[in-house]
């Protein structure tokens, strides 16, 4: 495992970095880390991100982009999070970028061109519809209760979707829904592509969240008598949970390198109020329980590299995964939540204060201990599939 990136990524990761500092920054302090409504705000960021050559670092050449592999993107990524708004600006942010994966993947050569192509150069948002209110879809994907039933005129949709990012004002939405068994049921889901303009998609609402830096918001979305053409199926009938898996894998890394970028923007405030302010005679850098606080968030940020490169190591070289990436997941979630508490705690009053970027840090990355599957959902899929291991080497 080579630990050294290409001359080509490290130029831009330079190039990211200079870009977020310069010019996204001030956006996100303009709008204190709330996304505007509309869309002026990302296509202006976009353009910028395409001015400065920093657009698309995973998308290919044909898209204005670089074609990075997941190792690559690790560093590139984790500089785009450094502000809240710098995903989007480089149109690596979820859900689009998750989205764009599984296009890539799955879609037919005519659903790339009007879904796909659009998406990638930033002309259009998308959203990705799975999650539902319980007993539904959730963290047990296996209860989708959202149904497709075939009609004359191709499939009618019906159900209730919630805490679907980005769903007000994307051109479309993903959505899976139920074609053959029964809630609970290990197969039977299927993909659809569901334009925005399709009078049985209706936007119920916005679900009103603690995180606010994202495109769109999370909302409910309400499936009723929602008729598709037989085009409007994303690859094949009932394997849309085989090609979730497609797509929640290197989604799930992804997350994790860009907040991995928020968190060191967390840590490094704290790191320079650790050397400017004095308390009790000394500057806090020089007090030991401070010092622990920076140590532990500096390992916090190693580890959780290292964790990120194997799992994107291995999903490079065509490996599933599995564990390597719900390993990452769990850690990194919960280390950066650890990174940005430490650097409040170590401003004291003016780190829960709205006058630093830290409170609204802190309020985007705790709900992604949540999203993508909660930490308690890992934990127990590593476990069984230890387990399970363990059995069998047993009885050989």
């Amino acid at each position: 495992m080579d630990l050294n990136f290409a001359p080509a990524t490290t130029e831009l990761v330079e190039k990211t970095r200079a870009f977020v500092r310069e010019v996204v920054l001030p956006v996100e302090e303009r709008h204190h880390g709330v996304a505007p409504d509309g869309e002026d705000w990302r296509r202006e960021l976009q353009d910028a991100a395409k001015a400065h050559g920093v657009f698309g670092p995973h998308l290919p050449a044909e898209y204005g982009g670089h074609g990075l592999g997941m190792v690559e993107r690790a560093p590139v990524f984790e500089e785009a999070g450094y502000s809240l708004f710098g995903p989007i600006a480089v149109n690596c942010a979820a859900p689009d970028e998750g989205n764009q994966h599984l296009l890539d993947r799955v879609a037919t050569p005519e659903q790339r061109k009007a879904y796909l192509d659009p998406l990638a150069r930033g002309e259009v948002r998308s959203a990705f519809a799975m999650t539902e209110p319980a007993p539904g879809a959730g963290s047990d994907p296996r209860a989708l209760a959202t149904t497709a039933t075939r009609v004359e005129a191709g499939w009618r949709i019906d159900g209730l979707k919630r805490f679907i990012t980005g769903a007000d004002g994307a051109a479309f939405s993903i959505v899976m829904a139920r074609t053959s068994g029964e809630p609970g049921a290990r197969g039977g889901a299927t993909m659809f592509l569901v334009d925005a303009d399709n009078p049985g998609m209706i936007l119920e609402r916005h679900v009103p969240t603690m995180d606010k830096s994202m495109a769109g918001g999370h909302c409910e979305v309400r499936f009723e008598n929602c008729v598709v053409s037989e085009d409007a199926v994303l690859g094949e009938l009932d394997r849309g949970f085989e090609y979730a898996q497609v797509r929640l894998g290197p989604a799930r890394m992804t997350h994790c390198m860009r907040w991995l970028g928020a968190a060191r923007h967390a840590h490094e405030l704290a790191l320079g109020r650790a050397v400017d302010r004095e308390a009790f005679g000394e500057r806090l850098s020089n007090l030991g329980l401070t010092q622990q606080l920076i140590a532990d968030s500096e390992i916090d940020l190693a580890a959780s590299r290292a964790l990120i490169l194997r799992a994107c190591w291995e999903l490079d070289h065509g490996e599933s995964a599995g564990d390597s990436t719900a390993i990452a997941k769990t850690f990194v979630s919960e280390a950066v939540g650890r990174i940005v508490d430490r650097a409040v705690q170590v401003h004291g009053g003016l780190g829960v204060s709205e006058d630093l970027p830290l409170a609204r840090i802190y309020r985007e990355v705790r709900p992604f201990r949540i999203y993508d599957g909660p930490s308690e959902v890992h934990r127990w899929a590593l476990a069984k599939r230890a387990a399970r291991r363990a059995r069998d080497g047993f009885a050989r």
